[in-house]
Parts: structure tokens; C-alpha cells; sequence
């Protein structure tokens, strides 16, 4: 159960040609390319504050806009995420964390249950980080979540700073993420749930 935790998947269509490449059990290292400076940084944060191991290509149709190739790479990231958790198995399932980034606090939850969901409590006061509408953050997490089989809250308590808000979400992510996916010995690779089975 605990071996080779990794997964590769690759998504090609008319808008996106994506890569994936997971390591559940890694230290945090990452190579992304989406072509959008800002939403490497923050899926470079998701990879280092989780230790999963993260190679994302991305080659998209950013003449039009960022919006599929944002929520495009959430889709494959949530795919190879779960495939590498195979059965879900021995894991802990839940994890939750609080992150503050100066003036910001922001609290993340997951369940990764096989049930999708995603709750987005979070507001921008500004439109564009870089060059990427701020919109699409929702786009991303409701790709990772959907793919993922993850349930999903994120939630901004209060800042002010937009780069805060941003990267705290993707942090809280990944540290609830890092809790989620622990492998527990005690659970002899079984689900973590009353009903057997996810």
C-alpha cells in the first residue's frame, strides 16, 4: 500500500496538452511550467508545503486566456493525485490547516473521500495577480477537488493583501493535504471509514 505512490497523467485537448507527475511520499520538490508566472508560484508553494512531489507541463491556449489552462491543470493534478492514492486505503483521510500570512489567516479542510465537493469562501479586491484573474482560483480548486476526490473547504477568515489571500489557500491546501494523505500503520491499509469502504 505505502509502495510507489506516484502517478503520471497526461490530458491533451484542442485547448490544453497537459503532463502530471505525483509523488505522494516526496520531499517537496517541484518543476512547474504553465506558462503563467503566477500560478507556477503557487503550485510550486502547494508542492513544497505538502512534500508531494510535483512536475506539471502545461502547454495551453493563454492567446485566448488562462481560464483552461488553470482549470485544466487542476483536473490532471486531482487525477494523478488519486490515482496515486489508489484505493484511499491506510490513509488518514482528513487533514485541516490554519495558515497566516501577515495581516491574512486562511483555513483550509479535506476529506479525501472519493466524494467531491468544494466550498470557496474567498474574495478578491483586485481583479488580476500578475497577469492572472483572480477568478480562476475557484476554477482550480474546484478542478483538484472534483478530480481529486476530495472534499473541500477553503476558507479566507480576513486579510487584505491579495497575494496573501492567494497563496494562503494554496498553503492551507497543502498542509491539510500533507495530514490527509499520511499513511496510518493502524489502519493495516484499510479506509478510514465506519462503512468499510469509501
Amino acid at each position: 500500500m505505502t509502495q510507489n505512490r506516484t502517478a503520471t497523467i497526461a490530458r491533451k485537448t484542442k485547448e490544453t496538452d497537459i503532463s502530471v507527475t505525483v509523488n505522494l511520499d516526496g520531499t517537496g520538490k517541484s518543476d512547474i511550467d504553465t506558462g503563467i508566472g503566477f500560478f507556477d508560484h503557487m503550485l510550486d508553494s502547494l508542492s513544497r508545503h505538502s512534500l508531494i512531489d510535483l512536475t506539471v507541463r502545461c502547454n495551453g491556449d493563454l492567446h485566448i486566456d488562462f481560464h483552461h489552462s488553470v482549470e485544466d491543470t487542476g483536473i490532471v493534478i486531482g487525477e494523478a493525485i488519486a490515482k496515486a492514492l489508489g484505493d484511499f486505503g491506510g490513509i488518514a483521510r482528513f487533514g485541516h490547516a490554519y495558515i497566516p500570512m501577515d495581516e491574512t489567516l486562511t483555513r483550509a479542510s479535506v476529506d479525501l473521500c472519493k466524494r467531491p465537493y468544494l466550498i470557496w469562501k474567498v474574495d478578491f479586491r483586485r481583479d488580476k495577480l500578475g497577469e492572472m484573474d483572480t477568478e480562476l482560483f475557484k476554477e482550480f480548486f474546484h478542478a483538484l477537488a472534483g478530480n481529486g476526490g476530495m472534499c473541500l473547504h477553503i476558507e479566507n477568515l480576513y486579510g487584505e493583501n491579495n497575494h496573501h489571500i492567494a497563496e494562503s489557500c494554496f498553503k492551507a491546501t497543502a498542509r491539510a493535504l500533507r495530514t490527509a494523505i499520511t499513511v496510518d500503520p493502524r489502519l493495516g491499509g484499510k479506509p478510514a471509514s465506519t462503512k468499510g469502504s469509501l
